[in-house]
């Protein structure tokens, strides 16, 4: 599982699928969002902008990540 220290409270999903390379725009983002790629603490996370907390775990596509 790989790390992710996020700066501040939160970070929006699709922001977080930026920074972290697996979506090249927002647009693309989005779409992996809508496909249902994206399982959060075990459930399937259908929200774009969902806000993303230290201590989350995701699943997106082949890549874990822990927010910390």
């Amino acid at each position: 599982m790989e790390p992710f220290k996020i700066k501040g409270e939160y970070i929006e999903l699709i922001a977080l699928l930026k920074v972290l390379g697996i979506a090249e725009t927002g647009g693309h983002a989005k779409q992996i969002v809508e496909a249902g790629h994206v399982v959060r603490n075990g459930e399937i996370e259908t929200r774009k902008r969902a806000k993303l907390i230290p201590g989350d775990e995701l699943q997106i596509l082949d890549q874990r990540i822990r927010l910390s």
